[in-house]
C-alpha cells in the first residue's frame, strides 16, 4: 500500500477544540433552558395553584401566629408573628419545590420523559432544567407572601428583600433537587406523593420555622442541626430580626447562634453549606438518572 492511499486525519487545532467545547456548552445551556421554560409555562397555565399553595403559609402566620402570640413569650415586645414570618416564608417553598421535583415521575408515566431522552441532549441538562425550573417557580410563588412582610412589622428594605429572595431561591433549589433525586428511583405517582409528604413534614417541623431553637432538648437540637432546611430558615430569620431593635433577651431567645462542636457557625457558612449540599444532590441525581433511564 502506497503512502498516498493511507488516509491521515487532519490535526485538530487548539482554536477548533475550544470552538467545539463552547458549542457543546452552549447546546447544553439551551437544552437546560428549554426544560426550565416548560416548568415556567406550567405555572402560567395553572394560576390557581399559586393561590392554593399560599393558603397554608397565610394560615400559619395570621391565624396560628395570632393565636399563639398571646401565650408565647418572645422575651420582649417583638410580635410572635414577626418571629414566625421568616420561618413560614422559608417553608412556603417546601411543597411547591418538592412537587416540582417529583413531577419527573409524572413526566415518566405520561411519556414526556421519553421524548426528552431521545433528544440530543445530556441527562444532566434535563436534571438541571427540572431543578432550576422548580426552584424559580417556588421562589416566584413565595414572593407573593414576601409582599405581605409589612403587615407583621418587617420593613421593606431593598437589601433585606434581596437577601430573603436569594435564600428562598437557594432553599427552593435544595428541595427541588432532593425531589428530583427521589424521582429517579420512584416509578409511580402513587408512591411519590406519600414519600414526599414523609420527607416534607419532618423537614418543616425540625427546621425551627415554627418555634425558637434556643433551649431545645439535646435530641431535638441534634435533629434540628442535621436538617438542611434549618440553614435556610435561621439565616432568613437572622436577616429579618437584625433589622429590628431587639433587646438582649430577645436576641438570645429568638436568634440563637448555631454551633458545630462548639464552633459558632456564621450565617455565610450556613448558606454555603446549603449551596454545597444542593450541588451534590443535583450531581448525584444526574448520575443516578443516567444509569437508571
Amino acid at each position: 500500500m502506497s503512502t498516498r492511499d493511507t488516509a491521515v486525519p487532519p490535526a485538530v487545532t487548539e482554536p477548533q477544540r475550544l470552538t467545539e467545547v463552547r458549542s457543546d456548552l452552549g447546546h447544553e445551556v439551551r437544552a437546560t433552558w428549554v426544560v426550565m421554560r416548560r416548568e415556567l409555562l406550567r405555572l402560567r397555565q395553572d394560576r390557581a395553584r399559586i393561590l392554593t399553595m399560599l393558603l397554608q403559609p397565610l394560615l400559619f402566620v395570621f391565624v396560628m401566629g395570632t393565636g399563639l402570640g398571646s401565650i408565647v413569650d418572645t422575651g420582649g415586645d417583638t410580635s410572635f408573628r414577626t418571629f414566625l414570618f421568616p420561618g413560614v416564608l422559608a417553608t412556603s417553598v417546601l411543597f411547591t419545590a418538592a412537587f416540582a421535583g417529583i413531577s419527573l415521575v409524572w413526566d415518566r408515566e405520561f411519556g414526556f420523559l421519553r421524548e426528552m431522552m431521545v433528544a440530543p441532549i445530556s441527562r444532566g441538562a434535563i436534571i438541571w432544567g427540572k431543578c432550576l425550573g422548580g426552584a424559580v417557580v417556588a421562589t416566584v410563588q413565595s414572593l407573593l407572601l414576601l409582599a405581605l412582610a409589612g403587615t407583621v412589622g418587617i420593613p421593606y428594605a431593598p437589601v433585606l428583600l434581596l437577601q430573603l429572595t436569594g435564600c428562598l431561591f437557594l432553599g427552593s433549589l435544595l428541595l427541588t433537587a432532593l425531589g428530583v433525586l427521589l424521582s429517579t428511583r420512584i416509578r409511580t405517582i402513587q408512591t411519590a406523593m406519600p414519600v414526599s409528604q414523609l420527607l416534607i413534614m419532618p423537614m418543616m417541623f425540625l427546621s425551627g420555622a415554627l418555634f425558637p431553637i434556643a433551649g431545645l432538648p439535646d435530641w431535638l437540637a441534634v435533629l434540628t442541626k442535621l436538617n438542611p432546611l434549618t440553614y435556610v430558615v435561621q439565616p432568613m430569620r437572622s436577616f429579618v430580626l437584625d433589622r429590628l431593635a431587639l433587646t438582649a433577651a430577645e436576641q438570645e431567645r429568638l436568634v440563637p447562634v448555631i454551633t458545630w462542636a462548639g464552633w459558632e457557625v456564621p450565617v455565610g457558612v450556613q448558606l454555603l453549606a446549603v449551596a454545597v449540599l444542593t450541588l451534590g444532590l443535583v450531581t448525584l441525581a444526574a448520575r443516578v438518572f443516567r444509569t437508571t433511564e
